[in-house]
């Protein structure tokens, strides 16, 4: 379990308070969930807010190597840009014991629990598994979001489809396990987890496809309870910034004066809409000073 980055005053602003656990889970890879974690991160921490970022996925480790693809451009480029306090965790092996599961459990509910102390946010990548940290996790959610490219295959990650009527036959081993996780969260302290499904927008998509997969998640967001935003479009952007470790929202101050094309502005206008989603009280007027 490592942490880098840059301290966001952890010092200043009511020690009593709480931070609010945004989780970003999906079972199946490739569904955009460090992408939309590392923007989520940059628009908060602009906002004023401390944040800390936990990679679960520390194996595939996308979010860990994108703050430090950050870290190396701050060194090299001589600008600042805003740093998360940033850990990252790893799920034990096949082959771990029961005592060293254990004991990976415990660090990752202790880091969870000394991060509510001192930030305002604390954003968990997780898995794309179910193993015990990935659980563990999703049971500290207060928001969780699952992003989910617009189609049917990647609907199969939240429920089961009838091919032959298009119907929802029941729902999936990942919804199933946040169902146990919600009663989880409350009976531990008795709080809820606001379920957000954040749909990127697939251009491939054909019309028909589109209806169905409409009709399907709102029949769905109705059964089990979760809540439907945009996400984001197909914006070769967001994986170019990878490399460099920068955002949408850091091209006007880290990456140098530029015209942003009106492309640029719609996908920060995307990002913008899934944090505006979060529903988060206004930054405390304390954090960062001093």
């Amino acid at each position: 379990m490592l942490g880098f980055g840059k301290k966001k005053n952890p010092e200043t602003g009511p020690k009593s308070k709480c931070a609010h656990v945004v989780v970003i889970g999906n079972e199946k890879g490739g569904s955009g969930k460090s992408t939309t974690t590392m923007h989520m991160i940059v628009a908060l921490l602009q906002q004023g807010r401390r944040v800390a970022s936990i990679d679960v996925d520390a194996r595939q480790g996308t979010l860990s190597r994108y703050i430090a693809n950050r870290e190396h451009f701050a060194q090299v480029s001589g600008k600042e840009v805003d740093m998360p306090d940033h850990y990252r965790v790893e799920e034990p092996s096949e082959a771990a014991s029961a005592a060293e599961r254990k004991l990976e459990s415990d660090k990752l509910r202790l880091l969870i629990e000394g991060a509510l102390i001192n930030h305002d946010v604390v954003l968990i990548d997780t898995p794309g598994s179910a193993g015990p940290l990935s659980r563990i996790a999703h049971s500290y959610a207060d928001t969780l979001v699952t992003p989910i490219n617009d189609s049917l295959v990647d609907f199969d990650v939240l429920a089961h489809v009838d091919g032959a009527k298009m119907d929802i036959k029941g729902p999936s081993h990942y919804a199933e396990m946040i169902w146990d996780q919600k009663k989880q969260r409350a009976d531990r302290d008795g709080g809820t987890i606001d379920w957000i499904v954040m749909r990127n927008r697939l251009s491939s998509l054909d019309a028909h496809n589109k209806r169905e997969m409409e009709r399907l998640i709102r029949d769905l967001a109705k059964r089990i309870r979760f809540r439907i935003i945009p996400g984001f479009g197909e914006r070769v952007i967001f994986r170019e910034l990878f490399l460099v470790g920068l955002t949408i929202l850091d091209l006007k101050d880290a990456a140098g004066p530029q015209s942003l094309s009106p492309s640029h502005h719609a996908a920060r206008q995307e990002v913008l809409t899934i944090v505006n989603a979060l529903g988060l009280p206004p930054p405390d007027s304390r954090v960062g000073a001093g």
